[in-house]
């Protein structure tokens, strides 16, 4: 199965290629099934790096194909030969296949030192179909174009593609390891992390770093100047970010092992220049309880019952003096007036490290239907960022977004550069425009006026009501017309009625 250069056509056969895999899922839950098919992807993706590393060291008379070294140079895995897909396909319609698969996982990861720890070997397990686990292997032995890297990006392209319906199918459970692309893509629009050291304290399968390359790539930026750092407590997504990672090329930092970011941080000496984060939404069971001391609540102790204010005080943390940080939260998070988190919220607003708040529409997550609220955030440093001072962005962006089922909505392209552009017009930044406050949509707001609202921070109190034409026809005009309207409409029904009751006589039939 080749694949056309065509991006249309490349989105084609990602869907025909979830659409069979699917299939094979039978009675499969969808979180057992994920690890099956996620993991063979990975295995095709790196055999097939692999491979075409291994045909141009032939054809290099100084190179040696066989040393592992010379991958390593180029950032390639190794894969050794009871590992490579030519070999899992040649097995795939063995009883035995499942326990090959499980040689060839641990094969590689007792080769690439980066990987150990990472990969699924539970594939020779009695309860999963050997047969069904032959056709998959099949399904997924297609040849990708022509042998660059924009068949890779392919891959990389299907793996997130089945990250994103594997959630969707997940449903509530879901939202643990990937975030919406079109969420991450307008908080990555948002702070737009060109240069240094980019961080998620709560990383799930690593759609934020995924999301800034691809960023980076379109602004002819250079990946190599960003540094990614991550912490994930989940182990089995920890694994998924690290895979997922591995396939797009991202070189990163996720710490040794899956830990809880507060109460074991792998990263306690970072400084961040940019910080995106999805962080779990009113988590009551985090620990706080023994937490009460943590050098990290500078603002406040965050209350026992309630990790938001844990999550932003964390992420203040790790601000370096130029840093800036986009993070969701829920809506509550906004104006909760419990005292600890009160006070929290009114000091944070004190210190000017509240940015800009933005309100999104309901529906745009698998795990919750609550909405939710986007956090900017930066330190008086931050790259970009004008003399503002005393002021906070307030944008309303619940009208935005489309459904695309009965039960998600989605933000298009053009709604994330809507707030993206007024955000870095108010910066300052002159491609984007002018920045003038909007009726119902955006509001620069002092300081004074925040206080006023008692350092509540919702939007719909800055943004006022959006502006409607006025309506010049006067209601008793307005009414006479309609009225005489509807008069001719059901006048022309009656005449369709007795045409109809007509040609229903003319054959026969009396109504």
């Amino acid at each position: 199965m080749a694949v056309s250069n065509n991006n249309s056509a490349e989105l084609g056969f990602e869907q025909r290629l979830w659409s069979m895999a699917d299939k094979l899922r039978n009675n499969m839950d969808a979180a057992e099934y994920k690890h099956v098919v996620l993991g063979l992807l990975f295995l095709k993706y790196i055999s097939d790096a692999f491979e075409e590393e291994y045909e141009r060291l032939s054809n290099d008379e100084w190179a040696d194909p066989e040393d592992p070294d010379e991958y390593l140079a180029n950032n390639i895995f190794w894969v050794p030969q009871e590992a490579r897909w030519s070999y899992i396909k040649a097995n795939a319609k063995k009883p035995e296949i499942g326990q090959i698969i499980d040689n060839a996982m641990v094969a590689i990861e007792r080769d690439n030192n980066s990987l150990k720890g990472v990969l699924p070997k539970d594939y020779a397990r009695p309860e999963l179909d050997k047969t069904k686990l032959g056709e998959i292997i099949d399904l997924f032995s297609f040849k990708v174009g022509d042998k660059d890297s924009q068949a890779h990006d392919v891959l990389g392209r299907v793996y997130e593609y089945f990250l994103n319906n594997f959630a969707s199918a997940e449903g509530k459970n879901g939202g643990q390891f990937y975030t919406p692309r079109t969420v991450v893509k307008l908080l990555v629009e948002l702070i737009q992390p060109f240069k240094g050291r980019i961080y998620d304290p709560c990383c799930g399968s690593g759609g934020m770093f995924v999301q800034s390359q691809e960023f980076i790539k379109a602004h002819q930026g250079r990946i190599g100047d960003v540094a990614v750092y991550g912490q994930e407590s989940n182990p089995t997504t920890w694994r998924l970010c690290k895979m997922n990672l591995a396939i797009r090329g991202i070189d990163n930092n996720l710490g040794e092992y899956h830990a809880d970011t507060f109460h074991d941080d792998l990263h306690k000496n970072l400084k961040a220049d940019y910080i995106l984060a999805n962080p779990p939404f009113n988590i009551s069971d985090w620990g706080g309880e023994r937490l009460t001391e943590d050098h990290r609540w500078k603002y406040g102790v965050p209350p026992a019952g309630n990790a938001n204010y844990a999550w932003i005080q964390h992420i203040v943390s790790k601000l370096a003096p130029s840093g800036t940080a986009a993070f969701i939260l829920a809506n509550g998070s906004m104006s909760t007036n419990q005292s600890s988190e009160a006070t929290i919220r009114k000091n944070l607003i004190e210190n000017d490290l509240v940015e800009a708040i933005v309100t999104l529409p309901g529906q745009l997550f698998y795990s919750t239907q609550i909405p939710v609220c986007v956090w900017v955030m930066a330190k008086k440093e931050a790259k970009n960022r004008r003399n503002r001072e005393g002021e906070i962005l307030f944008i309303d962006a619940r009208k935005l977004g489309h459904m695309v089922d009965r039960v998600r909505r989605e933000l298009s392209d053009k709604d994330i550069q809507k707030i993206a552009r007024t955000f870095h017009a108010w910066r300052g930044q002159k491609e984007a425009g002018e920045y003038e406050d909007i009726k119902g949509f955006c509001k620069s707001a002092t300081l004074e006026e925040v206080r006023e609202h008692e350092y509540i921070l919702t939007p719909g109190r800055y943004v006022g009501i959006e502006e409607t034409e006025e309506d010049e026809e006067a209601f008793a005009d307005k009414m006479a017309r309609l009225t005489s309207e509807l008069a001719e409409q059901f006048a022309k029904s009656r005449e369709l009625e007795e045409e109809i009751r007509k040609n229903l006589r003319g054959i026969g039939y009396e109504v």
